[in-house]
């Protein structure tokens, strides 16, 4: 599969005008339904096929061959081109969860399909992932990269309000079946909109002719080492991740159970931590640029983290509610301007392996650190375990403002 040139009338058009880059997002938009159907469907599946500890087992099994195969998969990216990669991720996936439907309307064979599909989606997701970063930037400028984060923010939020209904509407039509068709169907969807998505050449010298993978990811580990904007930025990433996760997922829950805001205040929760990541896509979407965004990510991050220690003490539903909408804007902000700035400072040549590097981290190890926090909630309690991973959260702002390449990085 060869890439071609750009046409000079896309590379005029904003992002938000372009045929190609929306094509991209329709894609995108259509995959990630799908994904959020998927998991209704999987975890659905795996409750009603056994026990809940078995249950929770199928559902974690995708992050482990998604965290031990990462790196390999920003090689791959590389090596092939993200919108090959991209296509083929898709296509696996399709096949693989239609054929596990098919297998459900015909059968009932337990757990044992539900643990592969498991364990191959987290094996394409590494492939998947580091080729989904990879891929705005040989479809638009780089001064659109931005626009192209909100953009992309805006959809993950379309995907996340209409998977998880239209996931829970299958399996009330037809089990967990239906649901996985649905599924399949929306992922195939991407496929011809990616096959007809157009994909700039990357310069002669920026070519990847080195024979061997292995020698790809040491070239690629040594090219962040060395960058003086993405050697720091990644380390931006990892702190911010690591803080972040566990608040806001496990922590989260226990907080309300502690307070007795019960199942409707974490909903309301999670809708104003949506709201303010809505609304930082949606900014980033109209104005395509943000100035001094090194500065801005950076601050932000440190915000935010003041923001996580707040919502930890907030005595009501609403103040916990003002909170999380304070934690979703200065969040989404950083998270999509660190997004763009990866990108704008990569060699389009290295954008794979970059975006697996500061992708391994949030997907891979942030996640495992969800238990540990809830243990650490037991024993000393919601406001000094949110205070401590405010804190690493604040530890990537700092980096970030104390690295001059990154305060004066702009998009």
């Amino acid at each position: 599969m060869t890439t071609t040139r750009l046409p000079a009338a896309d590379i005029a058009r904003p992002a938000h005008r372009d045929p190609n880059v929306l094509r991209w997002l329709g894609a995108y938009a259509s995959s990630a339904i799908g994904d959020n159907v998927y998991y209704i469907a999987l975890s659905w599946a795996a409750v009603r096929a056994g026990t809940p500890a078995q249950a929770g087992l199928v559902m974690s099994l995708s992050a482990v061959p998604r965290a031990l195969l990462m790196l390999g998969g920003g090689v791959i990216a590389d090596r092939f081109g993200p919108r090959r990669v991209v296509i083929g991720s898709d296509a696996v996936r399709c096949a693989a969860v239609l054929a596990v439907a098919l297998l459900l309307f015909a059968a009932d064979p337990g757990l044992w399909p539900l643990t592969l599909l498991a364990l191959l989606f987290g094996a394409v997701d590494a492939v998947f992932m580091p080729a989904v970063g990879a891929l705005p930037a040989r479809i638009t400028r780089r001064d659109q990269l931005a626009r192209v984060q909100g953009m992309r923010g805006l959809v993950v939020k379309l995907a996340h309000v209409v998977g998880a209904p239209l996931g829970g509407l299958g399996v009330a039509l037809g089990g967990a079946a239906t649901a996985f068709g649905i599924a399949g169907l929306l992922i195939a969807v991407s496929v011809p909109l990616l096959v007809s998505v157009r994909v700039g050449e990357l310069p002669p010298n920026d070519r990847d002719t080195r024979p061997g993978a292995r020698q790809d990811l040491r070239a690629g580990l040594r090219y962040i080492r060395r960058h003086r904007v993405l050697g720091p930025l990644v380390l931006v990433v990892a702190l911010g991740d690591l803080g972040f996760v566990g608040p806001l997922n496990v922590g989260l829950t226990l907080l309300a159970d502690r307070r007795g805001w019960g199942a409707s205040g974490v909903g309301w929760v999670l809708a104003g931590f949506g709201i303010g990541a809505g609304a930082a896509s949606l900014l980033l979407a109209v104005r395509g640029r943000i100035p001094r965004a090194g500065l801005v990510l950076s601050v932000s991050i440190v915000g935010g983290a003041g923001a996580i220690t707040a919502l930890a003490h907030v005595p009501s539903v609403p103040a916990a509610v003002a909170a999380a909408v304070a934690i979703g804007l200065l969040a989404g902000l950083s998270g999509a301007l660190c997004g763009a700035l990866l990108q704008t400072e990569s060699d389009p040549a290295y954008l794979g392996r970059v975006t697996a590097v500061s992708s391994l981290v949030s997907l891979g190890v942030a996640p495992l650190t969800m238990p540990l926090v809830g243990a650490a909630i037991g024993v000393w309690g919601t406001g000094p375990v949110f205070t401590a991973c405010a804190a690493v959260c604040a530890m990537a702002g700092v980096v970030g403002l104390g690295s001059s390449a990154v305060r004066r990085a702009e998009l």
